[in-house]
């Protein structure tokens, strides 16, 4: 391993998976059942909470279940950020992932009290326990390899396959219980498969070695009580917030998502501001901080339209696709699975392709094309829309379609992302840095939450056209800036 490697890297030689160090598979596995859950309950999210009260439902308005929907997928990812500091400075990445991966399961648990209450307790510990989990699995499949090694893209590549096959058969299961017999049994299924995910995450930890054992800069002594004292101060703090909206009548969904998002802007500028103004950090590190402001910002692009597929494409597939085959109408959730499986079928071809072509395609490239592919799917998504005006229920081979381009795009840019942060991360901030990433899901998701409630008011196909033609003409901005953005790397490809 070279030099600068993150700390508690060397995983025992032995057995392979899959040519790459056996303690891959455990990571795999675990990140599996982790989004088994994760995406189960995410199928049916908008769909539970857009049905009446009759059905079993909250009876919210697409336009609040959208703007629900976003929010929470950006408190998932932006708790990712703490995630990375708690692993770094306090525990590890090792037990972080253990705690976090407890907390998850504790919340699937609550979703599935049948009561209206338990799905938003839920789904703050849900928040809690990824924030805890997300980072800190992939920190620990970076430390498989050397930092600039070619083998990382596609050591990362086959990790993702693990995320996009329980990606898969979640909404098969989660969709069929919740849509067909009871939604809160559906949330019951995502709570056994994350209990899945930490017995095997215990039972493999011996293929761990050293990895993620230790923090990558611990906080001792007075350090230690100072920062634990400040955490304290900020939970009073947010509490004291909740409790004044509460007792002013603003404690509304709308005024907490809109609040959620502000919250999640601010915070990245903030952090990217600390780093970049962190005297610790060298001149080569904050070079190349400053070219991941760039991919920061393109990914932040990318996730605002992609993630739309739980909210804005699930309720058009609930709403306006023929979905019966042979007499049987097949649930809208389950149209979630598509995605994944076209990953599972295309992260090896992406993972392959990164190898052969080495360093001859830049990372900064591999972004481009994800942000142009992923607006052309909102423009065939456009032509869906304009098939389906009049109330016609539309073939949902539409959406088959419009997952695939998705998914082409996110093949150059998700794993590479995710090898990328790890490689231009300064030392200090090794862990925190894969929290920093999912912070461009978040702000993605955060913004998106909000762009979608113009799907209630724009007429659709304009809606989707609008947005498609904007993220095409991003990315081929980015392709302008690409060498600019090469050389803040600062040698790294």
């Amino acid at each position: 391993m070279s030099s600068d490697a993150p700390v508690g890297a060397r995983p025992p030689a032995g057995k392979t998976f899959f040519g790459h160090p056996r303690a891959l598979s455990t990571l795999f596995l675990t990140e599996m059942w982790e989004r088994f859950s994760f995406y189960g309950m995410r199928a049916i999210l908008v769909l539970y909470l857009t049905a009446a009260v009759a059905d079993g439902g909250l009876d919210l308005g697409e336009s609040s279940a959208n703007a629900v929907y976003g929010t929470y997928n950006a408190m998932v990812y932006l708790m990712a950020l703490p995630g990375g500091w708690v692993a770094d400075r306090l525990i590890g990445a090792r037990r972080s992932v253990l705690w976090g991966g407890v907390v998850i399961a504790a919340g699937h648990y609550v979703m599935a009290i049948p009561t209206g209450w338990s799905v938003f307790v839920g789904m703050a510990l849900i928040v809690l326990g990824t924030g805890l989990l997300k980072p800190n699995i992939s920190t620990m499949v970076g430390d498989l390899y050397e930092r600039d090694s070619p083998r990382r893209d596609a050591g990362f590549s086959i990790f993702y396959m693990g995320i996009n096959l329980g990606a898969f058969i979640a909404p098969l299961i989660t969709g069929f219980l919740g849509e067909k017999i009871n939604w809160h049994l559906g949330f019951g299924a995502a709570a056994v498969g994350m209990t899945f995910g930490v017995l095997q995450y215990v039972l493999g930890r011996r293929n761990l070695g050293e990895a993620g054992a230790r923090p990558a800069d611990p906080l001792l002594g007075a350090d230690r009580r100072r920062a634990l004292t400040r955490v304290g101060v900020a939970s009073v703090v947010v509490l004291a917030v909740l409790l004044v909206l509460l007792v002013a009548g603003w404690f509304t969904v709308d005024t907490v998502v809109n609040l959620l998002t502000v919250v999640t802007v601010l915070v990245t500028v903030g952090y990217f501001a600390r780093i970049l103004t962190d005297r610790e950090i060298s001149g080569t590190e904050r070079s190349r901080m400053k070219a991941y402001v760039w991919l920061f910002l393109f990914a932040a692009s990318f996730w605002l339209i992609y993630d739309q597929a739980g909210s804005v494409l699930n309720i058009f597939a609930a709403d306006q696709t023929d979905r019966s085959v042979g007499g049987f109408t097949f649930p809208a959730s389950w149209l979630q699975s598509v995605n994944p499986i076209l990953i599972i079928i295309g992260a090896p071809l992406a993972a392959a392709l990164w190898l052969k072509l080495g360093h001859r395609v830049s990372t900064p490239t591999k972004f481009a094309v994800g942000l142009v592919l992923n607006g052309l799917s909102f423009v065939l998504m456009a032509a869906a829309a304009q098939a389906a005006v009049g109330g016609d229920l539309v073939s949902p081979l539409w959406l088959v379609a419009v997952y695939a381009i998705q998914v082409a795009g996110e093949l150059s840019l998700s794993p590479v992302g995710l090898s990328a942060t790890t490689k231009l991360a300064p030392v200090k901030y090794a862990s925190q840095m894969l929290g920093l990433w999912f912070l461009a899901t978040a702000v993605g998701d955060a913004i998106g939450g909000q762009v979608a409630r113009l799907a209630g008011t724009w007429s659709q196909p304009v809606y989707f056209l609008t947005f498609g033609l904007a993220s095409v003409v991003l990315g081929l901005a980015a392709v302008m800036f690409t060498r600019q953005i090469r050389h803040l790397m600062a040698g790294i490809h």
